[in-house]
């Protein structure tokens, strides 16, 4: 199963409007893709882990290896189809 981390921040108006669509998608993709959402401001540790330098970012995981990432502030569309993508890699 892969796995959709979400960088963000609560100052963050970008990372505001994607929340609800992230919130949204798993409940979609419940039982085939784990989500996450990392506080860059709590967990700046993960943020540097990952090397993220802007936010939004989502980064997909599986078997805890990045296989994939985008930037910003996206429809749920365009999110939905990126995870489809990447599903089964």
């Amino acid at each position: 199963m892969i796995q959709l981390v979400d960088f963000y921040a609560d100052w963050c108006g970008p990372c505001k409007i994607m929340e609800p669509i992230f919130e949204e998608l798993e409940k979609e993709y419940q039982g085939k893709v784990t989500f996450k959402r990392v506080d860059v401001e709590t967990d700046a540790d993960s943020a540097g882990r990952f090397n993220v330098l802007s936010i939004p970012t989502f980064v997909i995981l599986k078997e805890d290896k990045e296989i994939d990432r985008k930037v910003g502030a996206m429809p749920k569309e365009i999110l939905r189809s990126w995870i489809n993508s990447n599903l089964n890699k």
